[in-house]
């Protein structure tokens, strides 16, 4: 589902989240949103996905109506954001190539099990999948360990250039995970997928 609102930029959305003492990493929020267009839930909405970035009974009370039409507009700004990439199929992870080996490890774990797979799941534990499906998911799943093995490897003493290739080549295989879940299985029925706001 699209709506007519434009993506504020996450240097904007960075402070908006920091506003409202939300503690999912943006990077999280943008993967998990990805996994719940993709999703196969046809009742997952939006805003049950914004809601679930806050922990259980902790989401901001919204005082006005205005504040929460400028607080839904900003989030589902991302979410058409995203939502364009799944249409074009272009999901493609942040490159972290500067960045410490070990916040790599942590942060790719969390973006694919906390961010794609959870939002893919939407909440639901027992959605009836085709088993290639299935399959596809849970090699993402598979995939998110091989971050928290490198990372073990990293504690050990392991070879940083070697570790930092593997990071590399882990990478690329999600995002081909995530292009072929998009391909086989959101593409088809993207026409079809109408999501309200609430």
């Amino acid at each position: 589902m699209q709506t007519e609102n434009k993506y504020i930029g996450d240097e904007k959305m960075l402070k908006m989240l920091e506003h409202y003492h939300c503690p999912t990493p943006l990077e999280i929020i943008k993967m998990r949103f990805a996994g719940a267009a993709c999703s196969p839930n046809m009742n997952l909405r939006p805003a049950d996905v914004i809601a679930s970035f806050w922990p259980q009974g902790q989401s901001p009370r919204l005082e006005t109506k205005q504040e929460a039409d400028l607080f839904f507009k900003f989030f589902m700004g991302l979410w058409d954001e995203i939502f364009t990439l799944v249409r074009r199929n272009r999901i493609k992870l942040e490159k972290l190539t500067d960045k410490d080996p070990a916040y790599y490890c942590q942060r790719r774990y969390h973006e694919i099990e906390d961010g794609y797979v959870e939002g893919f799941w939407g909440g639901q534990h027992d959605l009836k999948l085709p088993v290639y499906l299935a399959q596809a998911i849970d090699s993402l799943s598979e995939l998110g360990g091989i971050y928290r093995t490198l990372a073990k490897k990293l504690d050990n003493g392991g070879d940083i250039a070697e570790i930092i290739q593997a990071l590399a080549a882990a990478d690329s295989m999600v995002e081909k995970a995530i292009a072929l879940i998009i391909e086989t299985s959101v593409l088809p029925r993207i026409d079809a997928l109408q999501r309200t706001v609430n």
